[in-house]
């Protein structure tokens, strides 16, 4: 072990002398994008092994039973694969690494770097209705972070490649370099200045070619079928917008609601019986929700609509459009249920796909309903800027989502398109919510970190670390004269009033209110603490959130306050002078130099 331990300081020892800091970052944002497209080829193909042994032999013209079985097996593997194995939730990826932003430690566990990417196979493998995209980029992130700590860089660094991890993800899976890059300035909120890019796209563009070399130069989707921008198209775009920010938030707000329904059962067999049933009944009354519904994408993109409807109850009926928009809508309205099934009955998986999904068919179900009453509308534009749409409202990242879909598919002379759809749907979603899904779970505890610096700056603030103990404690009963002995020994001239008995903070006694009367020893047997006291403008909580702390101090006009626990006890008080302080102490270390 003292070999060992002796090679490893040697080799950081090396490695300090002869690499600077800033060509080490480069040098290892690059090993992170290798390993990022690495990872990503391998969770994309374990996928489609699965698959193709699970369904190859599945006909296309009749109703399979199969799908009431393979999804709900997906599951339950997977749940006793987490569950004895990893020890560890694992779910809500992007979640996890906000979190772990947001805590100011960017440290991801190591078992990260394979565990997301084996559960999310088999589950999408076997038809879990989720998406990949969310486990690799916490596997690529995770991957990042490792080997950041790996070589003990610090926590600036560390955080870079977190993100160096996470771009490196996305251009790997999607052959994206420049999704990859503004998704985690975006979607995961890191505040860089250029030389912190430069980074970021050394891993992307690095991922994404790996990816070309593993699996050629095609785009992901094929899309041949496209029309020029128009003028005359505009307010229909717009009303595409607006549609795709009402589904945006109808998927945001569904998805949060029904998780929580979830969470109300504690037997976590429970969950995993009535997730795995409700998912494998909603999967064979909807194929399209298998896995991740790329070839339902694929298809409406190429003008092959009606074969949505393959081993469904309605075969043979798509030459009606009525037919097929009421499906199809059916499929949007269920998908959020089956997408949280998967994940709540103990399977893993994200977002992206189910966004991508629904947002293609959101796009092409308007633009057919705008056909069916006589305008000459291109569904096949429309189903493609209905998943730019998507992406921008519910991750709340427009870039995102249009130079996404503009590299996923080739669809650069749909830029404008782009543009507008995710544009307006991003600006209608946030009239009602002002977070994405990823960042939701986060900004109700007050742990996220945002581009606003100041609230970044108070979101790194821990309430342990500016409550101080130091103020002398006094009894009710304590006489005026024990007072005046206790402030003539203090430096403070505030005191907190303590119930001895349960330690319940009761009131203050502020040096201004008893300084006429300290110096007339006939009066100090007549007064006790109780009769002098009184109560503080607010008390504090300790569990509460920085940026609330400094809510209550600005609505009290305070400049000191009590910190008390759940049950009222006292603690400590805080200052805003230990707040300020603390507050330019983290801005100058959040801060780039």
């Amino acid at each position: 072990m003292e070999d060992k331990n002796d090679w490893y300081l040697k080799m950081l020892a090396w490695r300090e002398l002869h690499i600077n800091q800033r060509q080490f970052i480069l040098l290892l944002s690059f090993v992170v994008g290798v390993v990022a497209a690495i990872a990503a080829f391998l969770l994309k193909s374990t996928i489609r092994l699965i698959q193709n042994l699970l369904t190859e032999n599945f006909s296309r013209f009749e109703v399979n039973y199969w799908y009431l079985v393979f999804p709900a097996i997906g599951i339950l593997i997977t749940s006793l694969f987490v569950r004895y194995v990893v020890k560890d939730d694992i779910s809500h990826g992007v979640t996890r690494i906000l979190y772990a932003i947001s805590q100011r430690k960017s440290i991801i566990k190591l078992h990260n770097t394979w565990s997301s990417l084996l559960s999310s196979a088999v589950t999408i493998g076997f038809g879990g209705s989720v998406g990949a995209e969310a486990p690799i980029v916490l596997t690529g992130s995770a991957i990042g972070s490792n080997l950041g700590k790996f070589f003990k860089m610090d926590q600036k660094t560390l955080m870079l490649l977190v993100g160096c991890g996470a771009a490196g993800a996305i251009g790997g899976i999607f052959k994206a370099p420049i999704a990859g890059l503004v998704f985690t300035l975006e979607v995961l909120m890191l505040d860089m200045t250029l030389t912190s890019i430069v980074p970021l796209l050394i891993a992307s563009v690095t991922a994404t070619s790996f990816s070309y070399i593993f699996t050629g130069s095609a785009f992901m989707f094929q899309f041949s079928t496209y029309e020029p921008f128009a003028i005359h198209r505009i307010p229909y775009l717009i009303l595409l917008g607006i549609v795709c920010g009402l589904v945006s938030l109808y998927f945001t707000r569904g998805m949060n609601s029904l998780e929580g329904k979830f969470r109300k059962f504690k037997n976590p067999y429970a969950k995993l019986a009535i997730g795995g049933v409700t998912l494998s009944l909603l999967i064979f009354i909807f194929p399209p929700l298998y896995g991740e519904g790329y070839d339902t994408i694929e298809a409406l993109l190429n003008g092959h609509s009606t074969s949505v409807l393959d081993r469904t109850f309605f075969l043979g009926l798509g030459d009606s459009p009525w037919v097929l928009i009421v499906y199809l809508s059916l499929i949007i309205i269920f998908k959020i249920l089956a997408s949280t099934a998967t994940t709540s009955a103990g399977g893993v998986g994200g977002i992206f796909a189910p966004s991508l999904f629904i947002g293609c068919i959101t796009g092409f179900v308007v633009a057919k309903g705008l056909n069916i009453f006589g305008l000459d509308v291109p569904e096949e534009n429309f189903a493609l800027a209905g998943m730019s749409g998507l992406m921008s409202g519910v991750m709340h990242a427009p870039l995102t989502g249009i130079f996404l879909i503009a590299e996923l598919t080739g669809g650069y002379n749909l830029f404008m398109t782009l543009m507008i759809v995710s544009t307006v749907s991003y600006l209608t979603i946030i009239l009602f919510e002002p977070h994405s899904l990823y960042a939701m779970r986060l900004a109700q505890k007050g742990e996220l970190l945002t581009h606003h610096k100041d609230r970044a700056v108070l979101t790194l603030l821990k309430m342990e670390n500016v409550i101080e103990t130091d103020l002398t404690i006094l009894s009710p009963k304590m006489s005026l004269g024990e007072l005046v002995t206790i402030i003539s020994q203090s430096k403070r001239n505030i005191f907190p009033v303590v119930n001895p008995e349960d330690g319940v903070l009761v009131g203050v006694v502020l040096l201004d209110e008893v300084r006429n009367i300290m110096f007339r020893p006939e009066l100090y047997q007549r007064f006790n603490v109780q009769k002098l006291m009184i109560s503080p403008p607010a008390t504090i909580n300790q569990d509460l959130p920085m940026e609330k702390v400094m809510e209550i101090f600005e609505d009290t006009g305070a400049w000191n306050l009590p910190v008390v626990d759940t049950q009222k006890r006292y603690v400590g008080y805080v200052s805003k002078s230990k707040i300020f302080s603390s507050y330019r102490h983290v801005l100058v270390h959040f801060s780039d130099e």
